[in-house]
């Protein structure tokens, strides 16, 4: 398993012949992925994982910030849906809902995102997202749509 960050995607890439992880180091996270600290942990064709640091993403009150756990959610889903898309379109998120069901305060979130629907014209991918002790915290799912690109 390999950590990736935003700013370590071309080093990561030069140290596996993974497909999944070139077409990763291609296109980034991008910048709110890279200040929210998301590090992707694992990227395959069945599913994406990836952390992020409680530290930095907090609401007053030193929770995890529900939109951090949307954020992190997207970015996983989006990041797969992409994967998978048909040559000449791009994903785009159409609809998007979380439930958060307990509070991370300290210590890395780790998102595990699962395609529930790979079709050709529409994605629909769960992210179960929990602290580092093993407790769900958010389940965030994301519906993207294959749009075509001139």
């Amino acid at each position: 398993m390999t950590d990736l960050h935003a700013t370590d995607l071309d080093a990561a890439a030069d140290t596996t012949a993974h497909d999944e992880l070139a077409y990763i180091r291609e296109r980034g996270l991008g910048v709110l992925a890279d200040r929210m600290g998301i590090e992707v942990t694992e990227f395959t064709t069945d599913r994406a994982v990836a952390t992020m640091p409680v530290e930095g993403n907090t609401q007053p009150v030193m929770l995890l910030h529900g939109g951090a756990y949307v954020v992190l959610g997207e970015t996983l889903g989006s990041m797969h849906a992409n994967l998978h898309a048909p040559e000449g379109h791009v994903a785009v998120g159409v609809d998007i809902n979380a439930t958060h069901t307990g509070s991370a305060t300290e210590g890395l979130v780790t998102g595990v995102c699962t395609p529930i629907k790979l079709g050709r014209s529409l994605t629909v991918h769960e992210i179960v997202v929990s602290d580092a002790n093993g407790r769900r915290c958010s389940t965030v799912r994301i519906t993207n749509f294959y749009k075509r690109v001139a």
